[in-house]
């Protein structure tokens, strides 16, 4: 790649940024990183109507939380800001003019009214109205008046936007990087409104003058933009300016059945798709998100950059780095893809598995704490080592692991009814002399003390390791044993074992 790219995630600030959008960011984020490029965020807020307080922080901290932070934006300037739309505003309207003076665009006067009227007479007829060139030489507009008519409605402050004049007959040749080459005949294209009669441009407008300005080399979009692609092609031409290259994105899937991930999907079938727990600061009402929820950063990335890509072979655990060196655009795939809940847990179980115990402990020592229980940092290494083959979330540490902070006070019923018998007690108090006797104290000499003695005693395995392991651990549950026992200490193994003996 000669240029080095230029990419821009740009989201509108209406609410929480789902997890498709963190999807185009992380691809957009991908191939800047691949092909040493930028990347940069862009706020588009336009519509001031439906602006959500709060949301550009939490699309900034979501974005930094996924471990995808933007090279320029809001707070990161650069030589082509400011990067939020509304400070932009003053730009945008001799674009509009400069289309008007070209041909490539005109006022339109006609009321609200006039509009619904023409389209309850299509409907009469069974046709759907379309502003373009069939009738637009029919409306109120400036097609249609002489230019001293134009500046004297402008002048007196009539109502109007400005549309843009698509061309009447004409098959545009498109390419897509991800879905290829299309035809769209221009005769079935509106005559979109491109500034609005309040001063504000509409998303069209500002979207191609700002990626102009801002010199973006590649438009990475979800599919739902790809009905704008034909509009935005020709604005480029309009304006003279060389087209970005576009690859439109699949959608994100629900689980079962058709149609697109939402947040409903995930309120019925419990799991986030949200990348924070979002509070709305309208309702008060929380949202769940991966974060909270317990899923690691590296878990949620290579989650998403499965659902719609594979590079074509086996392996499916990626790290961000290896994700950067293997990503490319035209291996996207066309069609939805379909968000599985199971594979995501898969994938944190995995990345929990490769991640630095330094992190896990971390995180099990904070939920220590939040329940009052003080231990080394050393002894939590210990646990967490012990216990993490079997975790999907570092919470499971505590659920799976408890028994190694806190002595048992009941035992599993079912478990006691199956395994302790009249000799148990006896067979448990023969335990203690071998454990007391048993030095050094760890996992390897107690293991063969006490085999050893099971061997000779002519008892099976069963018969005393699962008393041994009910008095530990209150059910049939958790690592070796042995590992357990060396791991709370002489003292406390006896102490439980005992108090199983009385208690049993």
């Amino acid at each position: 790649m000669s240029q080095n790219p230029r990419v821009r995630f740009a989201p509108s600030p209406t609410g929480p940024l789902h997890i498709g959008g963190v999807r185009t960011a992380l691809y957009n984020y991908l191939f800047a990183k691949k092909n040493n490029g930028t990347f940069i965020l862009r706020i588009e807020d336009t519509d001031q109507q439906r602006y959500v307080e709060r949301t550009e922080e939490y699309i900034i901290d979501s974005l930094n939380w996924c471990g995808i932070p933007f090279d320029e934006g809001p707070g990161k300037e650069g030589d082509f800001g400011p990067y939020r739309q509304s400070e932009r505003k003053d730009k945008y309207f001799a674009f509009a003019k400069q289309l008007i003076d070209s041909g490539d665009a005109y006022y339109a006067f006609d009321s609200e009214e006039a509009l619904d009227k023409e389209r309850k007479e299509h409907e009469a007829q069974g046709k759907t109205f379309i502003y373009n060139w069939h009738n637009r030489n029919k409306l109120d507009n400036s097609l249609n008046l002489t230019a001293e008519e134009v500046q004297k409605r402008l002048d007196g402050g009539e109502e109007h936007v400005i549309r843009f004049k698509s061309p009447a007959d004409e098959t545009l040749y498109l390419d897509d990087i991800i879905r290829g080459d299309m035809e769209v005949q221009t005769s079935v294209l509106d005559d979109k409104v491109l500034f609005k009669g309040d001063g504000m441009p509409t998303y069209h407008l500002a979207n191609i003058v700002d990626d102009h300005l801002m010199e973006i080399t590649h438009v990475i979009r979800g599919e739902e933009w790809l009905p704008s692609l034909a509009l935005h092609k020709l604005l480029y031409r309009a304006f003279g300016w060389d087209a970005p290259q576009f690859a439109h994105l699949p959608l994100i899937m629900k689980p079962v059945g058709k149609g697109k991930l939402s947040k409903r999907d995930g309120e019925k079938m419990g799991f986030p798709v949200f990348p924070l727990e979002w509070k709305d600061p309208k309702s008060d009402t929380r949202s769940s998100g991966y974060r909270e929820d317990g899923y690691l950063p590296e878990a949620v990335i290579n989650m998403l950059a499965f659902l719609g890509w594979n590079p074509g072979i086996e392996k499916e655990i990626y790290s961000l780095e290896e994700l950067i060196a293997d990503f490319e655009l035209n291996t996207v795939h066309k069609s939805g893809a379909k968000f599985d809940p199971d594979k995501t847990k898969w994938f944190q179980q995995q990345h929990l598995q490769l991640a630095d115990e330094s992190v896990l402990v971390a995180g099990f020592k904070e939920i220590l704490e939040e329940k009052g229980i003080e231990s080394s940092a050393e002894y939590v290494a210990k646990v967490v080592h012990l216990l993490k083959e079997r975790a999907v979330f570092i919470s499971d540490l505590w659920e799976s692991g408890w028994y190694f902070f806190e002595r048992p006070t009941s035992y599993d019923e079912k478990a006691v009814k199956k395994i302790w018998k009249e000799d148990t007690g006896e067979i448990m108090s023969k335990i203690c002399e071998i454990i007391y006797k048993t030095e050094p104290f760890n996992a390897e000499a107690l293991s063969a003390a006490v085999k050893e003695w099971i061997q000779g005693s002519g008892l099976g395995f069963g018969k005393v390791m699962q008393p041994f392991r009910l008095s530990l651990v209150g059910a049939m549950q958790g690592p070796d044993v042995f590992e357990i026992a060396a791991s709370i200490g002489k003292e406390k193994t006896l102490e439980r074992i005992r108090f199983a003996i009385e208690s049993l």
